[in-house]
């Protein structure tokens, strides 16, 4: 054969096919049924439904009797900056939630800090975060009545404005950016911008901080509260997986209140918000569990975001990409592309969008940065 050759499908490299590749290559076309019909199975039928046809519109109707008082409703293609034809099946927010999933930004968050630069195998990204916040959140709002679709598009989307290596990122872009840089406010009105996605939905991402104003639905309320109570409880869970603290350390407050593991802990606080909500119509917490909750966070503030490692880190985060955004204000042609933006702002976007890995290669690279002064847990490239 050819060295330029393509291997035939179902082959493998060593020019032999096995069992395993001749199965699959064999379900290459699916299983035909008849002429008219193709099943993804051949070893018997599928079960059969009585599927109907319903349309995003019927599925609006049914919602207003569905959903709670209060809770925002979906209609047509939604409110957005351009107009758009609404979509036959999906709702408006149904479209935000699908149009961020399938984002570059979104994606880029596998690569993103969420504690710990450059994570191994089973501590959080910003990806992972994002997940385990919309199933907090979703959790809460489909107990509580609320639009669900609504909540997971604010809660995937929430973090896409953060830039590698954390919180430090904003530090570093702050000095950039007239008032200042919040991933929040950047992720609504830069990175997502270009998805045209509703007004409720950027709000969520926008506010949903609690030093932000307090978002325009009840939706993204509840999002703000499941980010806090997800990353309270999921980041000592990483620091302690890390050896960096002993759940023996917990304040009694926490452990008595919230209990020592993420399942306990998110467990109680996602009943807190909802029995909070139904017994006041207001999507809150009361002040035992809010208090616990606040214990956790001062705890892991004083134990793992601010301990000494953390802090090097840090500056070290800061210095890299400092000195990328100045490298590319100062060649902006080096850019991928500018826009309409000035240079400042063009740069900032570009760095802030990098992942991890690829912000401190592109400083070896383009900088000759040191590789000794990557920040801890950046892995050094062979």
């Amino acid at each position: 054969m050819d060295e330029q050759s393509p291997t035939p499908v179902g082959q493998t490299i060593s020019g032999e096919t096995t069992q395993r590749q001749q199965e699959w290559f064999d379900t290459m076309h699916g299983s035909a049924s008849n002429e008219d019909l193709v099943l993804a199975h051949r070893d018997s039928p599928p079960p059969l439904i009585k599927a109907q046809r319903i349309l995003r519109d019927e599925r609006e109707s049914q919602a207003t009797e569905l959903l709670a008082e209060g809770a925002t409703h979906a209609v047509g293609a939604g409110n957005r900056a351009i107009t758009e034809e609404p979509d036959d099946y999906r709702t408006c927010f149904e479209r935000d939630r699908d149009r961020i999933l399938h984002s570059p930004a979104f994606r880029r968050l596998a690569g993103k800090t969420q504690v710990f630069v450059f994570p191994d195998d089973h501590q959080r990204t910003r990806l992972t975060h994002a997940l385990e916040v919309a199933q907090v959140a979703t959790a809460i709002s489909r107990a509580l009545g609320l639009n669900v679709a609504l909540t997971e598009a604010i809660a995937l989307g929430h973090d896409c404005g953060h830039g590698p290596g954390g919180h430090a990122s904003e530090d570093a872009f702050d000095a950039f950016i007239p008032g200042g840089y919040h991933h929040a406010v950047w992720g609504a009105d830069v990175v997502l911008e270009p998805l045209n996605l509703c007004l409720e939905t950027l709000d969520g991402i926008r506010n949903h901080s609690w030093s932000r104003p307090t978002p325009m639905t009840p939706e993204g309320v509840v999002v703000s509260w499941a980010d806090r109570c997800a990353y309270s409880a999921h980041d000592l869970e990483d620091a302690t997986s890390a050896g960096i603290v002993r759940l023996s350390d917990l304040p009694a407050e926490v452990s008595e209140v919230l209990g020592t593991t993420r399942r306990e802990q998110l467990h109680t606080l996602i009943l807190a918000v909802i029995e909070c909500a139904t017994d006041t119509g207001v999507i809150g917490m009361d002040p035992t569990n809010a208090s616990a909750l606040s214990a956790l966070r001062s705890f892991n503030y004083d134990f793992i975001y601010n301990r000494p490692d953390s802090i090097s880190q840090g500056r070290a985060v800061i210095d890299v990409l400092t000195a990328l955004v100045e490298y590319f204000v100062a060649k902006p042609s080096a850019l991928p592309s500018v826009g309409d933006d000035d240079p400042v702002t063009s740069a900032v976007a570009y760095v802030a969008g990098m992942t991890d890995r690829f912000a401190f290669d592109t400083a070896e690279r383009l900088l000759h940065w040191p590789a000794d002064r990557r920040p801890l847990g950046i892995d050094v490239s062979s």
